[in-house]
């Protein structure tokens, strides 16, 4: 089997990969009749309004995802999951009802999307540190990246086939469509053969277990690099949902079909982005800082398209640049975290980059209807370059200090640091 796709020959890994692969189309799905519920039916183009819900179904993580951790590391995985998918599954049909009985309204949406984040927010740390049950540490790398592309290939079949069930029937269906894909996710966990799943030992419970990661990270000063650019370069340049609205709608006055047919333009550059990420057997935080100086200039670039189809067209390098970044600083952190703390840590990384999430929406929201929707981009831009520049520079200097050639700092307790 091709190093790209090392992973599936694990069973259990395969039968994952393929659930995975339904629910993210129904969840890329709900994402677009969400966004064009709130812009059309909801408000008129109202760029703030789309911004608070992003808000509201990220913000969670600040509050949640660090005791998220804590019980990634403390009870069994898949059971948590399974209880997670199907909390998602069912509030993805309680908004499918409101809406297809046309009593849904404005506060609905929010919170909906308010229940949604804070399931999210316990659902994403441990199904990011699940990858480790199914495929063991040799195979983790890979497993996140083929888990990216599993993502970004329902990225280029969801919003084109969203949008069209939008501008035919309208979003209520997708709703209902998105709760059932999350049965194949469930079935999948109950299925799956446990005694083949690579079990790490569970953390007792006792006092300080959040605060034994926080000392953990002391030392890893690697990883504090990723925490630390990560969140902000969310802040300043990964609110596609908000940003693809408003510029498909609201800047070329597009329909349903075609805000749609962005997001699916733009996985192919997140799939290419993803497939590359499973071939990297060892990620480094200097690919996560090139990454982003390229995602800059990609916002940049898309900044300046004077149309649909080529604004379209530029966000292929959007998703790739912003692909890579995201899943080699998803793969450092889980392959360089000693076992025993990889649920924290994560949890704590998530907690920082999708609670960044937040501020972003609002931003770009506020940005998009009060000038116009590519001063989005544009600050984005800006700021992306700034973080990653900055970072690189204080990496080198730190590296320098330690008589060091490469980029990354040290990474102590035995954990071989990153290099370019």
């Amino acid at each position: 089997m091709s190093a790209t796709f090392a992973s599936l020959k694990v069973p259990n890994y395969r039968l994952w990969f393929g659930a995975a692969l339904v629910a993210n189309v129904g969840t890329w799905m709900q994402r677009i009749g969400q966004d064009w519920l709130v812009l059309t039916v909801l408000t008129n183009n109202s760029g703030a309004a789309l911004g608070l819900v992003t808000a509201f179904q990220f913000l969670p993580f600040l509050l949640l995802s660090p005791y998220a951790g804590v019980l990634a590391d403390r009870f069994p995985r898949r059971r948590l999951l399974v209880l997670t998918q199907s909390a998602s599954g069912l509030l993805a049909f309680f908004l499918g009802a409101l809406t297809l009985t046309g009593l849904v309204q404005l506060w609905h949406v929010y919170l909906m999307a308010l229940l949604l984040g804070m399931v999210s927010a316990i659902d994403t740390p441990v199904r990011q540190t699940f990858v480790g049950d199914l495929v063991g540490t040799d195979l983790l790398p890979n497993a996140v990246g083929l888990n990216s592309a599993s993502f970004n290939a329902a990225r280029m079949i969801g919003p084109g086939a969203a949008g069209l069930l939008v501008h035919w029937v309208g979003p209520g269906l997708v709703f209902i469509i998105n709760g059932v894909s999350f049965a194949a996710t469930v079935v999948a966990l109950i299925v799956m053969n446990p005694a083949q799943l690579a079990v790490q030992k569970k953390i007792i419970r006792e006092k300080g277990q959040l605060l034994a990661a926080l000392k953990y990270l002391r030392h890893r000063n690697d990883l504090v690099l990723l925490m630390a650019v990560m969140p902000l370069v969310a802040v300043f340049g990964m609110n596609f949902q908000v940003v693809n609205a408003l510029m498909a709608r609201v800047q070329f006055g597009e329909g349903a079909g075609e805000f749609g047919l962005v997001g699916s333009v733009m996985g192919i550059g997140s799939l290419a982005g993803a497939l590359l990420a499973a071939r990297r057997e060892h990620p480094t935080a200097a690919t996560v800082l090139g990454a982003g100086l390229g995602f800059a200039v990609s916002l940049a670039i898309a900044a300046a398209m004077p149309s649909y189809l080529t604004y379209a067209i530029a966000t292929i390098p959007m998703g790739f640049t912003a692909l890579t970044m995201m899943t080699a600083a998803n793969a450092t952190i889980q392959t360089t975290t000693t076992p025993l703390m990889r649920g924290r840590v994560m949890a704590l990384y998530m907690m920082l980059f999708n609670g960044a999430s937040p501020l972003g929406a609002l931003g770009v929201g506020w940005l998009g209807e009060r000038f116009q929707p590519r001063w989005s981009l544009m600050v984005g831009a800006v700021g992306v370059f700034t973080v990653c520049a900055l970072a690189a520079m204080w990496a080198q200097r730190k590296s320098d200090a330690l008589g060091q050639t490469s980029i990354v700092p040290f990474a102590k307790h035995g954990v071989a640091h990153l290099t370019s």
